[in-house]
Order: structure tokens, then sequence, then C-alpha cells
């Protein structure tokens, strides 16, 4: 077996064929990284964290309700030479049977390392999960069984064709041999692939290569498939494409456990959305839920050349005005029926002979609740990607 940790892939030759022949084998994959940080299911002496509080329900007693993940007080911590991060800060949470469940949240919020735990690829420094019946600790390779995975960085061998990628990866989950010709068809119909199933993967655009490893990662239907920022990178047009084939895996009642930071792709896709910022789970619910989490009405930004303390106050003496708030040169308010009140707050600023540089009236969206809770966008850089640096160690 040859591993490459630097490119994250694993090859391994049988001996047979290029390809494998039918053969029972265990491997573990690990991603792009500077660090190998897969480990094996058991590490003799390692021992996990538990909350001890009050001992909590055992795995198997998921298989008699509606969840199929449940995380209790999981964390994990980074240590490096001189400081130790915390990529998930004491998360807990369930996910249901069949849905679409987002992680939301800005790059190095920490969802990726959440990702990493509940699919075994990390250990968790303290508290502990389950997927489906079986805990992540104890349990890892049945629960690698019934899982997909498609990491945020690409892990196609792209001097194999799409066909060959798909046989590859096929044998490598034991799909019985009977069947996997004809599923690896399916699966390339699902992606309007089949005209290109004998071309080498380089010659695929980007959305196209996207498309193929997510129903790679469905070849063997697992029951929770898992998508790491499954369109970063993409244009408009492949996205919308990457979004109409998880709608359609959905369809199969698999449960899918999907990471962004794009809103408009949370809101189109997910049954249940929890916001992730700095390892920390700062609100779940379905959308409409999380849209009443900010004050009531219509969002007015309105942009001006100068700040001044008495605009905000005159604001909220208005009728309608629900809430005011003024960040860097920006008067934020959000008003009900504010056609009916747009003359009043106009007049606030002519008194105080404040000018308006920029004015836009809109519905609040799923950033502005995220903005709202957080006091960010989502796109802001504040944090890192929580990984060991180089000669750093997880725990």
């Amino acid at each position: 077996m040859e591993q490459d940790c630097r490119c994250g892939r694993i090859i391994i030759f049988p001996g047979i064929h290029p390809l494998l022949k039918k053969a029972q084998i265990k491997y573990y994959y690990t991603e792009p990284s500077d660090q190998y940080l897969m480990s094996p299911p058991a590490i003799k002496g390692e021992e996990v964290k538990k909350d001890l509080a009050k001992p909590l329900p055992s795995c198997s007693s998921l298989s008699d309700t509606a969840s199929i993940i449940r995380i209790d007080h999981l964390t994990k911590i980074f240590y490096e030479k001189n400081r130790s991060v915390t990529a998930v800060d004491d998360v807990t949470l369930e996910v249901r049977r069949g849905e679409i469940f987002g992680l939301l949240g800005p790059n190095g919020a920490g969802k990726s390392t959440l990702i990493r735990v509940l699919t075994t690829l990390l250990r968790p420094t303290s508290g502990t999960a389950c997927v489906d019946t079986y805990d992540i600790i104890e349990d890892p390779e049945k629960i690698r069984s019934i899982i997909g995975v498609c990491p945020q960085n690409s892990t196609l061998d792209v001097e194999l064709t799409a066909y060959d990628n798909l046989e590859f990866y096929g044998k490598l989950v034991n799909v019985d041999d009977r069947v996997l010709d004809s599923r690896i068809w399916e699966l390339l119909k699902m992606t309007e692939l089949t005209d290109r199933a004998h071309m080498k993967v380089q010659t695929f655009s980007g959305g196209m290569r996207r498309k193929l490893e997510i129903v790679r990662a469905f070849i063997h239907h697992p029951l929770i498939l898992f998508l790491d920022e499954p369109t970063i990178g993409l244009d408009p047009e492949a996205r919308h494409e990457v979004w109409q084939q998880i709608a359609k895996l959905n369809e199969e009642k698999t449960t899918i456990i999907l990471t962004t930071h794009y809103m408009d792709e949370a809101e189109k896709l997910c049954d249940r959305i929890a916001f992730v910022d700095k390892g920390r789970l700062i609100a779940l619910d379905v959308l409409e839920n999380l849209k009443q989490l900010i004050p009531a009405g219509d969002l007015i930004e309105i942009g001006v050349d100068r700040v001044d303390d008495r605009i905000p106050s005159g604001i909220r003496d208005i009728a309608l005005i629900t809430s005011v708030e003024v960040k860097d040169k920006r008067v934020i308010i959000y008003a009900k029926y504010w056609s009916n009140v747009l003359r009043d707050f106009v007049s606030v600023f002519y008194k105080f002979s404040v000018s308006m540089c920029s004015f836009s009236i809109r519905s609040p969206s799923l950033e502005d609740v995220f903005i709202h809770l957080t006091g960010k966008k989502l796109d802001d850089g504040g944090n890192t990607d929580a990984k060991p640096a180089r000669g750093g160690r997880p725990s």
C-alpha cells in the first residue's frame, strides 16, 4: 500500500488488478493536510474524556427515535507548542432521520472539524456522539459502513475515467460485484455524465467533478451523507446543478449533513439549520423560526456621511420602528410597513443635517439573522481553520 498524506490519496495494490478485484480490506481515508489526522479505531492507553455529570443514553436507543445523530457536549481542541485552539466547543444537538441538516457558519467556524469527528477521522477531546446506533469512539468501523463522505477538497483521481473512479471506490466499500456495474451507470445517469463515462476526469469542469464526487460517496446507499462545502468554488450554474442533485439524493430517504457558508444554499436545501461560530452552536431551528430571532419588519439600511448619536434616538420615537442600530457609517432600521414611516425617519436625518449616501430596503435574510446573533457577516475572515500547525498535536 502506498500512502501520500500530502495529497490525500491512498493507493492500494492487491497484486491482481489496478482497480481492485474483490478483496476484503480495511482502509482509512485522510483528507489533504500537513498532519495525519486519522487514527485507528482504538489506540492503547488513549482515553477520551466523557461528560460524567449524568449517564448518557446508549447509542442503541437512537433506533427507537426520530434522530439519527446525537451529539453530547462534544469538544475538539488542537494543541500547539505554546497555545491551544478550540475548534469545536461543547456542542450538543440532534439530527433527524431523512432531513437535510445545515451547518452554517464562516470559514474556520469549526464545521469541517465537527464533520471529521462524526465521520471518525478525528477523536473528540471530550464529549461523545452517536451516529445511528453506533458510538464514534467504540464503533468507528461500523459507522464508516453506513456513511458517505464528500470532503471539501477533491479526492477524485483525475487520471482515471468517471467510470473507473466509481468502480474503484465501489470496490473499496465492498459493493457487490453483481450490482456494481448497474449502480455505476445509475449514478452516471443521475449526474448526466453517461456520455463521459470513459473520459478522464481531468477533462471535466469543476461542476462535473463535484457532481461525480458526491454520487461516488453515495454508491453504497449510505444512511447518512456528509457534504462538506459541496459547492465551494463553483459558478452559479454549477451550484444550482449540485443543489438539484442533493435534493434527488435526499428523496431516497438519505439523511444529509451539509456544511456551507452560503446562506442561499442553506435556505434552498436545508430542513433545519444550525449556526456555528468559533466552534460554538449559536442557534438551531427551521428557517422561519430563525428569522423570528431578529426584530420584526423590513430591513432598511442607510449609508451616511457621518455618525450622529442623536439619529438612533430620534428614529426610535417613530411608531412602527422596531429596532435601530448604527454600524460604522450605516444606520440599520427594522420597521413594520416601512412606506408608512419613510417620510418620518428621513426627516430625522434632515433635522440633524446628516446626508444619506445610500438607501436600501429588503426582507431580512438568513445572513441578517447570523449578523444579529454574532455581530459579523458569514464571509468575515476573523476565524481560521482550526488544524494543528506543523509540530502541533490534536487532542
